[in-house]
């Protein structure tokens, strides 16, 4: 009998597991999932890590640490460096995910019915957690996953706290310790896990303030020195280049469109995007780069589920305040909504910001099928199974609508079909071009899918309205190959006013040149004389 168990076990952990694997590889490759210029830059930070470059930081985003291309660094040296290996890693990242929200889902519901339809909403999951856990943006996957870490670490915490005497044993202290080292380091890698440690840290502060005793202040310094060593890197750089400018880009003073609008205006227009534009991403009922309906029939089905799901979880946890786990769950759903209308990450309802409710809204949503539904197994398994195809269904219709496919592009004008880079790179090399000006969305791909013999870098604008920000170049260094370039070319992409304007300033200092267009690229080449973009007025920040 125990033998059974033990198999049952087994079976329950391992079937979302490989349906998930099965999910990445069919969704991995670049024809669904377009590579883009945030994804090359973690390729190109990679390579450089390599080859004895490890920076602290992702490259021109000082928020977000350099983990995740230390990671696929390591897949490069064992598999070479090709896009697969980035992604491989990727899904590596969310099979833990998965794995790791099961055992919340044991811990705080036992029940095995429980943890298989945890397992298997995380494993075929709406088109936004496929997406942003497939690509690589520079610490999301890696976010996910030691949040999981930190919330079973965290609720173990919470629980000796609310039941401990008052003198508290060395192994909690170095628990304590352990998980706040634990906490900072997540912090480097990216400012986002406070969702997960901020519950976890309120509740080992309240619960100690309830003991009303000098000594129960203790545990939480021991916490806060712990996740003050974690984080060094991020201070240590932070002091070290004296700039705490790198405070303000962690609070997303680089959105675009912080700061502006009235005090009262912005939390409103930023409630508004959380619950419309980030909500019907969240559970898939749209994707996140376009405001088009998801498998359209089963929408009012989903939609009531997740629905009776909020208002389910909040009962629940009103009528059971003592579940320390139970609470943490909630409390991740409040700081990220504080967080959201707060900050000028409301003004940006990219879903990749609401990754973290994954993990609260599949274990509350596990909760209702096995306790609410009445007891016959068909109906529990029928439910799960509407859900999965709905999310299944998002993911598949969304992956044959390409161009743009699934993607992390949501301006259209910056949806350039990367089918076309191979060919880009043959004519380039062939015409012996290997230097000049592009966009951010050319630029990075270009680079790393030549091995850096192409080196453009982003100085043109792709915006419509010729917006153009010179936070778009990441990477210094490329600066000298321009510099000592005696032929430069120009790159640009979907932008017919933009190719215009080139062609004005190149005959009005009486310049000839040659163009060609492949796919998405047209390229200005052969001048006959060397013209830098300051030249003719592009390169510099510019609003509309």
């Amino acid at each position: 009998m125990g033998k059974k168990i033990k198999g049952k076990s087994f079976l329950i952990y391992f079937i979302p597991l490989l349906i998930a694997g099965v999910i990445k590889f069919y969704i991995h490759p670049i024809d669904i999932m377009p590579f883009n210029a945030d994804e090359a830059i973690v390729a190109l930070m990679a390579r450089h890590i390599n080859m004895g470059n490890i920076p602290v930081f992702f490259y021109g985003q000082s928020y977000m640490g350099s983990l995740d291309a230390i990671l696929v660094a390591l897949g490069f040296r064992a598999f070479g460096e090709e896009v697969w290996v980035i992604r491989f890693i990727q899904s590596l990242l969310y099979l833990g995910t998965v794995f790791t929200t099961m055992v919340i889902a044991k811990r705080l519901l036992k029940s095995e019915r429980a943890v298989l339809f945890t397992g298997l909403m995380m494993a075929v999951p709406p088109i936004n957690t496929s997406l942003y856990s497939t690509v690589s943006l520079g610490g999301y996957g890696e976010m996910l996953l030691i949040g999981n870490l930190l919330l079973l670490g965290g609720i173990s915490l919470i629980r000796r706290i609310k039941e401990r005497q008052p003198e508290v044993k060395k192994r909690d202290y170095l628990g304590l310790f352990l998980w706040g080292l634990g906490a900072g380091f997540a912090f480097w890698v990216i400012g986002l896990t406070l969702v997960y440690s901020l519950p976890v840290i309120i509740l080992c502060i309240w619960y100690s303030i309830k003991k009303m005793s000098w000594k129960t202040y203790l545990p939480v310094l021991v916490l806060f020195l712990g996740s003050a060593i974690g984080s060094l890197p991020w201070w240590f750089s932070a002091v070290q280049a004296g700039d705490l400018g790198i405070i303000s880009e962690l609070a997303g003073g680089a959105i675009k469109g912080a700061g502006t609008g009235s005090i009262l205006f912005r939390p409103l227009q930023r409630t508004l995007n959380l619950v419309i534009f980030g909500g019907t991403v969240l559970i898939g009922l749209r994707p996140p780069w376009d405001i088009s309906w998801l498998i359209l029939p089963l929408i009012p089905i989903i939609l009531i589920f997740w629905l009776t799901v909020l208002v389910f979880s909040i009962r629940k946890s009103i009528e059971n305040t003592v579940e320390a786990g139970r609470i943490v769950l909630i409390l991740m759903g409040l700081v990220l909504s504080a967080g959201f209308i707060l900050s000028p990450y409301g003004d940006d309802p990219s879903g990749r910001y609401f990754l973290p409710l994954m993990i609260p809204m599949v274990v509350f949503g596990a909760e209702l099928l096995t306790t609410q539904i009445p007891k016959k197994p068909i109906i529990e398994y029928a439910a799960i199974l509407i859900i999965l195809l709905f999310n299944i269904g998002g993911t598949i219709q969304s992956a044959k609508a390409y161009p743009p496919g699934i993607t992390t592009q949501f301006d259209k004008v910056a949806q350039v079909d990367m089918n076309y880079m191979a060919e880009l790179i043959i004519f380039l090399e062939e015409n012996q071009i290997n230097t000049g000006y592009s966009n951010y969305w050319v630029s990075y791909p270009l680079a790393f899918l030549s091995g850096e013999e192409i080196v453009f870098i982003p100085r043109l604008p792709y915006h419509e309205d010729f917006r153009y920000t010179a936070r778009d170049d990441r990477y210094n260094p490329y600066h000298e190959f321009i510099d000592n370039s005696n032929k430069l070319a120009y790159i640009t992409t979907n932008h017919p006013q933009l190719n215009e304007y080139l062609r004005d300033e190149f005959s009005g200092i009486g310049v000839n040149w040659d163009e060609k267009d492949i796919g998405d690229f047209h390229i200005f080449y052969n001048l006959s004389e060397l013209v830098r973009v300051d030249e003719i007025g592009l390169g510099v920040t510019t609003t509309p």
